[in-house]
């Protein structure tokens, strides 16, 4: 069962339609909605476009298993995103160029040099671990690679004619007369139909099938450099593609890194979150850090030297290779201090010697009315709004009670 009609639903073709029927859907909605034929008309190159990518797809056996089964998610998870521009893959079937469409619609298709195959672009993830020390990875991927068996002919040598009816264009030029008018339009050629090449069943390359490529399984070694950034593009060029009579394409991978349970990364530096003790806080002591090369860092926290919560420091030096340069980040630490239960304090009197005398309070006056009360525990409800979380719902507020905002003076 297909996932997703989407693309044969642009083709306007059934599930099931064949390799032939797909290429002649594509020729005959690339020819109708091409741009140069519709110049006012903008939606006919969306429309265009939309069909180069449905066929695309759906005329490599290869990709048309993925997205019948996954859809456009799978193709995109399994590296298969990019592909060949929408005018590139009509000037494979209609010979580019100035030719007889050229004529046509005039001015023809744009000369963009020799033509390439896609591009195979894939998303490399990649731990911090392995970026601050560097890695190569093995990656597999599969390919087209020209058929060895017929060396991309797609049959047996001499056995591939070019098509008599159009020239190896795949097009052929009618001329039709409406009243005094005589109007002259393309159609598929129905000698090769669209192929250009005329091939025998019985001659076809029995490792290919006549399709001139076969799938390859290539395995490319990715070297990441240390300190390289989400992004980071690492091309292997010629080793995409392969497809007769054009540029082998290209493989790229596009870095991206992996989430971190200790450290955040900014550019170049790193940012460590330490929970420590009130003991540690206040008189001193140590904590030991893991990092991301299997040392282990140690900090001193110096005596007289209070660390407050959410206080941050520095240890220079400690943070990211810098890319392709020799000197390194920070290291920020950011300080959570952990109060001690009530039930673990003992001899609070002694604190009275230590600790600096509590601060003179402003004591009311001595007629004024005093009230005693007791704090209490709060739950995460009360907790939430003390935190100031939204609370402009009014399933709290009594039937006929009015909301008070205040002003400040």
């Amino acid at each position: 069962m297909v996932k997703d009609t989407k693309f044969y639903e642009i083709l306007g073709v059934d599930p099931s339609a064949s390799e032939a029927q797909l290429k002649s859907a594509y020729k005959k909605g690339a020819l109708k909605h091409h741009p140069d034929k519709n110049a006012h008309n903008p939606d006919a190159a969306d429309k265009f476009k939309e069909l180069s990518k449905a066929y695309e797809v759906l005329s490599d056996p290869q990709k048309r298993s993925i997205y019948d089964q996954y859809g456009e998610e799978g193709l995109e998870q399994g590296g298969m995103g990019g592909g060949m521009a929408a005018e590139d893959l009509f000037a494979q079937f209609f010979g580019g160029g100035g030719g007889a469409f050229g004529g046509m619609f005039g001015g023809g298709m744009r000369d963009t040099g020799p033509k390439k195959a896609r591009t195979i672009h894939h998303v490399h993830k990649v731990s911090l671990e392995d970026i601050y020390r560097g890695k190569v990875s093995k990656l597999a991927l599969q390919k087209s690679v020209i058929c060895p068996a017929c060396e991309g002919r797609g049959g047996k040598e001499g056995a591939v004619k070019t098509c008599t009816g159009c020239n190896g264009a795949g097009m052929k030029t009618m001329m039709r007369q409406m009243g005094p008018m005589i109007q002259r339009f393309q159609t598929i050629c129905p000698d090769c139909q669209g192929e250009g090449e005329i091939l025998r069943d019985r001659d076809r390359c029995k490792r290919c099938m006549g399709k001139k490529t076969i799938v390859e399984r290539k395995v490319l070694h990715v070297h990441v450099d240390r300190g390289v950034k989400s992004g980071h593009k690492i091309e292997f060029r010629g080793e995409g593609d392969q497809m007769p009579g054009v540029l082998p394409g290209d493989v790229v991978f596009e870095i991206e890194q992996k989430p971190h349970p200790r450290f955040q990364r900014k550019e170049d530096d790193l940012f460590y979150h330490a929970e420590i003790d009130l003991l540690t806080a206040l008189a001193g002591g140590q904590i030991f850090i893991e990092h991301l090369d299997d040392r282990w860092v140690t900090v001193n926290i110096p005596a007289g030297d209070p660390i407050t919560p959410g206080m941050v420091k520095v240890i220079k030096g400690q943070g990211m290779p810098s890319f392709r340069h020799h000197d390194f980040g920070d290291l920020y630490v950011q300080f959570d201090v952990k109060f001690p239960d009530k039930t673990q304090l003992q001899n609070v009197a002694m604190l009275e010697s230590v600790l600096p005398p509590r601060p003179q309070q402003t004591l009311p006056p001595p007629d004024s009315m005093v009230e005693d009360f007791e704090l209490a525990e709060v739950d995460a409800r009360q907790q939430a709004r003390a935190h100031g979380a939204n609370d402009d719902d009014d399933e709290d507020v009594p039937p006929g009670a009015e909301r008070v905002q205040c002003a400040s003076q």
